[in-house]
């Protein structure tokens, strides 16, 4: 399963350290309402799969009342998110809905309502995930080592809007193999199909170097099937520095720019 990796490695793609480029900064809320961050791989799950958490229940007109920019919104944002690890290993109930609640409420201001007729100033580069709705719980993180033996680094997605092309990486280190590391590359293409939502087909994945794709050979499937991209993705929300998207099983993914210069 060789990928011909159309862009630097991901390695070289870090996110900005500042506020300021994390988009925590002010600026008045928007009055108008409106990611492509890969999702999951439309397939049927079988039992013991991912678990895929369903938007809570919307709490958005009691949210609206606390903030006044949309700065404050992405602000509250971030620091709900301090040390939820992306959500990929559960959170409490009341933590994803303080997070759904402030997503929504950003959605509900989106500054750019037709997201897919601006890819090119507004998508394409480098991303990085902050926060999903998949979660790798129980035996699955178990017979992934990702309980003890391996730890997940950054999830890094770099787009290329004029090839209509997107790569995911997620980035793994073995902890008792020091100097082992090493990544999950999965490319994608797209299609527009409506003024906010993408179709997504899987082109090709791989796992470098060698001795990393040993360790997962075993449980590769499993490992694709969470990762694994194909299906459709609605943007709902994409400025500047940040990316809101939700797909077709009910997932939510929230990116923060990456800085360019470094890809």
């Amino acid at each position: 399963m060789a990928a011909t990796v159309l862009f630097p490695p991901a390695a070289q793609c870090r996110h900005r350290a500042t506020a300021t480029t994390s988009g925590r900064g002010g600026g008045a809320l928007p009055s108008h309402c409106a990611l492509l961050l890969l999702p999951p791989r439309h397939r049927r799950r079988r039992r013991g799969s991912v678990r895929a958490v369903p938007p809570e229940q919307s709490s958005l007109p009691a949210a609206a009342a606390v903030y006044g920019s949309a700065g404050d919104v992405k602000a509250a944002l971030y620091g709900a998110l301090e040390g939820a690890n992306r959500g990929i290993f559960g959170m409490t109930s009341a933590k994803r809905s303080e997070i759904h609640a402030l997503v929504e409420l950003l959605e509900s201001s989106n500054p750019t309502p037709e997201p897919t007729a601006k890819l090119q100033d507004k998508v394409d580069g480098c991303w990085k995930l902050i926060y999903s709705t998949i979660s790798i719980l129980g035996k699955k993180r178990t017979k992934l080592g990702l309980r003890d033996f391996i730890s997940l680094g950054d999830f890094l997605q770099i787009i290329d809007v004029k090839e209509e092309k997107a790569v995911n990486v997620i980035e793994f280190s073995a902890r008792a193999l020091k100097i082992l590391s090493g990544k999950l590359t999965i490319e994608a293409s797209y299609s527009v199909t409506s003024q906010t939502r993408v179709d997504i087909k899987l082109q090709s994945s791989t796992i470098t170097p060698e001795q990393l794709m040993n360790i997962f050979q075993k449980n590769y499937d499993m490992l694709l099937d969470i990762f694994n991209p194909e299906g459709w993705l609605e943007i709902t929300y994409v400025d500047e520095s940040l990316r809101i998207g939700r797909d077709d099983k009910e997932n939510i993914f929230v990116l923060e720019r990456a800085d360019p210069s470094e890809v």
